[in-house]
């Protein structure tokens, strides 16, 4: 369609339909978010005024699975109604041109995708990943410019750089390869762009929740295939908003701590012979854990005991919702936070005297009661935790979080059936 015909269709909801297959009832609010996108678009790029489209892709909060997926454990994780969204348009020249909002413009040049030092860490690189990744796994690519915005919150756990990555996968599927590749395709390409490109060593765990959406079961036992299973639950029937509370904690020196979880589930692991823990067995552990004690230590024989635990627990999680049994959710989840806190120890560091995430466990488990549940969200720590409310106790929940942890703590989100997608 034309820049100027999808303008004037926002402004008088000839796209409700469309944007409700993704957005929900937050139709008004994204009509207004992609007007402003046009005028970016016409502002950048308007050259390319004749032909363009609307894209997203959802950030992703993980539900289960706490520090499992490093040693091919089992994970569950949701995509989320907070995304990244785009206008794109195909091109005939061979480079990529992205700009995001409050970002210096992108442009990538198709002849030259290997991996360029000065841009590690940075979105440029993401771009050149993927386009260097789809080419190495046999997948058409070609030129686009496209602008896009995000509210998929930087820092917070929810996956903003998988998010992006997915994304500009999704716009070179539906361009150049016809939409055929699957959502685990799109991930795995995205994973190549983060390790390679980027210079990070992420695992699976983001992008395949952000290219899968809704509910999703991960197997990591084969990291090369991991197994991919959508959870069918229709979270809007569950009486509860899923909260993210940003405790305002800082991650600076806790490089260590975080690296310290992998390090001591897999000596737990060599010390009985194997290279992670999923290659052996709580059973194992139980029987050899004196000599486990002596050589790994008794934090790590306490951490892989929450590995075991929280492999099962996803796949109880995975089956509650199956079932529709929404309290026996909420139990596991609880009992994921406790074991995380007691075992795992993941909640703050030693090293520090401030305990934000351990505080804001502590004021959930206050403000809800028997209500709920609440756990620690992604690396812990420091950053973020998460729980689901009772929707009559949301406004009491939010406003006692933000008392503490400042106006705009706690993110208030749903869960996002669709991942990467075309929307217009």
């Amino acid at each position: 369609m034309r820049l100027e015909e999808l303008r004037e269709g926002l402004r008088c909801g000839r796209y409700r339909e469309a944007l409700a297959r993704v957005y929900g009832d937050d139709i008004a609010r994204q009509e207004d978010r992609l007007l402003a996108l046009c005028d970016d678009f016409a502002e950048r790029f308007a050259a390319y005024a004749e032909h363009v489209a609307v894209f997203s892709a959802p950030g992703r909060s993980e539900i289960g699975g706490n520090h499992t997926d490093h040693n091919h454990g089992k994970v569950l994780a949701c995509g989320i109604n907070l995304d990244v969204v785009a206008i794109a348009a195909k091109t005939d020249e061979p480079r990529v041109l992205l700009k995001s909002r409050g970002y210096p413009l992108n442009e990538v040049e198709l002849d030259a995708l290997t991996p360029v030092e000065s841009e590690l860490g940075h979105s440029n690189a993401m771009i050149r990943g993927i386009c260097a990744g789809m080419r190495q796994r046999g997948h058409a690519v070609g030129g686009f410019c496209a602008v896009t915005t995000s509210e998929v919150l930087g820092g917070s756990g929810l996956s903003s750089s998988a998010a992006f990555e997915v994304l500009v996968c999704t716009i070179l599927n539906e361009y150049y390869n016809e939409g055929k590749l699957r959502p685990l395709e799109l991930a795995k390409i995205s994973q190549y762009a983060e390790n390679i490109f980027v210079g990070k060593p992420s695992g699976l765990l983001d992008q395949t929740a952000c290219a899968v959406g809704g509910f999703v079961q991960i197997d990591f036992e084969d990291t090369e295939a991991p197994v991919v299973s959508p959870v069918a639950y229709d979270f809007t029937q569950s009486g509860h908003a899923l909260c993210i509370v940003d405790t305002g904690g800082s991650h600076a020196d806790l490089t260590d701590d975080y690296a310290a979880v992998r390090r001591e589930m897999e000596a737990v692991a060599g010390v009985l012979g194997k290279r992670v823990l999923r290659e052996t067995s709580r059973r194992e552990l139980l029987h050899y854990l004196p000599m486990v004690r002596e050589q790994a230590g008794e934090r790590a024989a306490l951490r892989a005991l929450h590995f075991f635990a929280e492999n099962e627990r996803v796949e109880a999680q995975a089956a509650a919702l199956e079932h529709g049994d929404f309290a026996a959710f909420l139990r596991l989840i609880k009992q994921s936070g406790q074991s995380s806190f007691m075992y795992n120890q993941n909640v703050f560091t030693p090293k520090q005297a401030e305990q934000p995430v351990a505080l804001a466990l502590g004021l959930s488990e206050t403000i809800l009661g028997a209500r709920g549940a609440w756990r620690v969200h992604g690396g812990g720590f420091a950053g973020t935790i998460q729980a689901f409310v009772p929707l009559d106790m949301l406004e009491e929940y939010r406003q006692a979080i933000e008392s503490v942890f400042g106006p705009g703590s706690c993110y208030v989100l749903r869960v996002r059936e669709c991942g990467g997608v075309r929307v217009l």
